[in-house]
């Protein structure tokens, strides 16, 4: 770099305030994390139709899931014990009411999840309070759509002990306007992709982890949690989760500082 330029950088950042120079560098380490992140994306959407079932860990029996979900290994172990039952999670999300205004949402976030969920609301959303998730993601489009709901009706969020939120649940999550994850909660996000018998050409694949990317990372921050928590989805291949720790989900804003007063 030639003197004239380390002249012009730094004359940059002495008229630019550090709001604008932290923006613009979690602008470019979200692009150069999505440039790195589609090469994932491209192979498991390639091998989309031929893809063994995840299982979730201690799972034999093969079973499908609507979503990826669970594995063992990289890049970390399990942070808690689910206690819900595998065959559950991996059915549509279902709703259903419990004492003290708690919606337990459950299963997997399949496509038209938001709909009825939008229906459950409209029936009994008048006595929910607090929408707990047990969930391992699926629909990202379905997840946003959720989440919107939950935060224009001002519910809270939590993630019971023993419950999973991954993938696109902690989208969701973070729709609440209080949020909690209880401990021994398994809370983790990866890399979304849309798995299909179609193949994208690489110009599609590209646009479409952009467009997600962009999407969720406006949702985060517009839900007052710091959109660079995404980074860790897109450095974490769809076969894996990266386990958000509580220190992580309080640092980013995922979970509250007034849920976390109420929950102790």
């Amino acid at each position: 770099m030639t003197a004239r330029a380390r002249q012009r950088i730094a004359g940059w950042l002495k008229r630019t305030d550090d709001g604008q120079v932290m923006r613009y560098a979690f602008g470019a380490l979200t692009a150069l994390a999505v440039v790195f992140a589609i090469t994932d994306y491209r192979e498991i959407a390639a091998a989309a139709s031929a893809m063994q079932p995840v299982a979730l860990p201690g799972e034999t029996d093969g079973l499908p899931l609507l979503a990826p979900a669970l594995t063992e290994g990289e890049p970390q172990a399990m942070p808690g014990e689910l206690t819900s039952e595998r065959t559950t999670l991996r059915q549509p999300i279902a709703f259903s009411l419990r004492p003290g205004g708690v919606l337990l949402a459950r299963g997997t976030m399949d496509i038209g999840a938001s709909g009825r969920f939008a229906a459950e609301i409209a029936d009994r959303g008048e006595y929910v309070k607090t929408v707990a998730l047990d969930s391992p993601g699926g629909s990202v489009e379905d997840a946003l759509a959720i989440a919107a709901l939950v935060r224009e009706k001002a519910y809270a969020t939590r993630v019971p002990a023993g419950h999973l939120c991954a993938s696109s649940c902690p989208i969701v999550l973070a729709g609440g306007v209080g949020r909690s994850a209880e401990e021994g909660a398994v809370v983790g996000v990866h890399q979304v992709f849309g798995a299909g018998a179609a193949r994208p050409s690489a110009e599609q694949a590209m646009s479409d982890a952009q467009r997600t990317t962009a999407r969720v990372t406006r949702h985060l921050k517009d839900m007052g949690v710091d959109p660079a928590l995404w980074l860790h989805a897109l450095d974490t291949p769809p076969d894996r989760l990266y386990y958000l720790s509580p220190e992580e989900m309080r640092h980013y804003g995922l979970v509250t500082a007034e849920a976390v007063a109420a929950a102790q």
